[in-house]
């Protein structure tokens, strides 16, 4: 599984590499009460991103000339979710970018509710001015910290059948969205078989620290580990591979709109421990910005 990781890497790599700079056109620029926003074109690849020159940081990028596109892989491994409870009624996201996962889930999954958490409004804004980002009476966006909004979740009673976490700032997903204490409570308002699916990175100093922790959390769980790694997490036990198949043979045809098959989704998830036993699992009190910063 590690060697088709590594493959999977150099294909990723490939494809999402960022242009030059001299290849690319700013089209909207502008600072937020929370960041830098900027949206690019490059010979027709539209992206969001929060740096001025993005290199590999790039939030969104939809294709004008095909917007159902998926350009990132990752994006694909967060749709793939949906073999573990292909349907869900109600969906939460935390994090928007320019609404690939939402706009997404909104056609693979039209009787869902699907509730997205953004806590910049410049970039639901931005969003729905460049990437075709639409709300209704399906599709709603709440701005304000994903946390807070768990919590009163939590503290209303409120369950989702499948919770996608993409919420990044400049560099890495904000640290008090990695916690013990905050998985804690994203669990406690799955439904039974409901499912996480959590967008991470595969090269962060931060992998095993991360992978402890949702042990911790969910116990066994599922590893996509490509340029982004990806975790499906349950709150009881993990969806078995049959039912997944089984699953991921009727959402085929969605899935082939946006450029991948059901065996190439299928074979990338992994249940191996490959982290050391004796991780520090992170908490509220234990900061992962130190070894973010290599201290």
């Amino acid at each position: 599984m590690r060697l088709l990781s590594a493959l999977g890497l150099i294909a990723v790599l490939a494809l999402a590499a960022a242009p030059s700079q001299a290849e690319v056109k700013t089209l909207h620029s502008e600072r937020s009460v929370y960041r830098n926003i900027f949206v690019t074109d490059d010979d027709g690849l539209r992206c969001l991103t929060f740096r001025r020159f993005a290199g590999g940081h790039r939030q969104t990028c939809m294709r004008m000339s095909d917007p159902n596109e998926l350009v990132f892989p990752y994006a694909k491994l967060m749709l793939g979710a949906l073999t573990l409870n292909p349907h869900p009624k109600r969906i939460l996201i935390v994090g928007l970018g320019g609404g690939t996962l939402p706009t997404n889930l909104s056609t693979m999954a039209p009787d869902a509710a699907i509730e997205v958490v953004e806590l910049d409004p410049a970039v639901v804004k931005v969003a729905k001015e460049f990437f075709n980002f639409k709300t209704g009476p399906k599709l709603t966006v709440h701005t304000e910290d994903g946390r807070v909004f768990i919590k009163k979740a939590l503290k209303n009673g409120e369950h989702y059948d499948l919770i996608m976490l993409d919420a990044f700032e400049d560099d890495y997903i904000p640290e008090h969205l990695l916690t013990k204490e905050f998985l804690t409570e994203v669990k406690g308002i799955l439904t039974p078989d409901g499912v996480l699916a959590a967008n991470t990175f595969s090269s962060s100093k931060l992998y095993p620290y991360e992978s402890a922790t949702y042990a911790a959390v969910f116990g066994e769980f599922y590893n996509l580990a490509l340029a982004n790694r990806i975790i499906w997490a349950q709150p009881g036990k993990l969806t078995d591979r049959a039912t997944m198949r089984m699953n991921a043979e009727t959402l085929a045809p969605e899935f082939e709109k946006r450029g991948y098959t059901v065996n190439w989704l299928l074979v990338v998830p992994s249940t191996e421990r490959d982290w050391p036993a004796n991780t520090r699992i992170l908490t509220d009190q234990y900061s992962p910005s130190n070894l973010l910063n290599g201290k």
